[in-house]
């Protein structure tokens, strides 16, 4: 499978974790974009058109779950994860309401080369 056309954007504010990612996301032939808060991630969405959009749901200037329902009302059907540390029965239901068949992680749970494996994995990558 030729992997060249696959685009991943990454759209996280903490700048640490944003680094980590950067750093550990070097999957050949993906391009993969940044943003640091939901407008911006928008914009790069709807100018990119991913493949994959990682989304934290605690962003400044739109949060995740806003920048999900944005894209859904603007037809684009870009998988999404969300990467938070909210663990809360609420968060996960809205956004699983929001974005249908999308993934939820807990970063503090999962070690930063499995978030990049289930990308690959939701990208049919190997």
């Amino acid at each position: 499978m030729e992997n060249s056309s696959k685009k991943v954007l990454i759209v996280e504010d903490d700048k640490d974790f944003l680094w980590l990612l950067r750093q550990s996301f070097n999957i050949k032939d993906i391009a993969v974009f940044f943003a640091v808060d939901g407008e911006e991630g928008l914009e790069i969405v709807k100018k990119e058109k991913p493949d994959l959009v990682l989304i934290d749901i605690l962003l400044p200037r739109m949060n995740g779950i806003e920048m999900a329902k944005k894209m859904k009302e603007d037809g684009i059907s870009s998988q999404m994860i969300f990467l938070t540390n909210l663990r809360d029965p609420q968060h996960i239901s809205e956004v699983m309401n929001v974005a249908v068949g999308a993934d939820y992680i807990v970063k503090s749970d999962m070690h930063i080369d499995a978030i990049i494996e289930r990308v690959k994995n939701k990208l049919g990558i190997k």
